[in-house]
């Protein structure tokens, strides 16, 4: 598995097309879900790609201090159904922190997660914030990770 963490303007063609085409293949297509992914987010974002050999298996975004949130954060976070049950997931948020804590020491991380996840993302020491709340019909809670 090739790991990449790459800003927007080293992105090549290829990487680009394998991006976008994920996130539609899984956010728009199969999660039932008509929104505007291609959401002028990107170009301030760091994005970190995993490979295997020339297949997008995960991907995810980080954005700085107030280009989202507030806060540093961590979105789009995703696998590439063919790759589930493999604990990508779980490498993928693992490089994003360590990304984060080593370009944004000890700011705080915050995510939009859907409700589904949390676990997961409590296993990444990330806590509930308030309440939950429907983003583009699907539940989700805000949640932070503190270091």
């Amino acid at each position: 598995m090739q790991i990449q963490i790459l800003d927007f303007n080293q992105l090549n063609t290829k990487q680009l097309y394998a991006i976008l085409q994920l996130r539609s293949e899984v956010f728009v297509v199969e999660q039932d879900c008509v929104y505007q992914d291609i959401d002028g987010h990107d170009q301030k974002a760091q994005h970190v790609l995993f490979f295997n050999n020339d297949t997008l298996a995960a991907y995810a975004r980080i954005l700085p201090p107030k280009a989202y949130f507030k806060e540093l954060s961590i979105g789009r976070v995703i696998v590439k159904q063919a790759f589930r049950g493999q604990k990508l997931g779980h490498q993928l948020m693992q490089a994003c922190i360590e990304f984060c804590q080593d370009n944004y020491s000890n700011q705080p991380i915050k995510i939009s997660a859907q409700q589904y996840l949390i676990k997961f993302y409590e296993q990444h020491k990330f806590t509930c914030v308030g309440k939950g709340y429907l983003e583009d019909g699907i539940p989700h809670i805000a949640m932070k990770r503190y270091d």
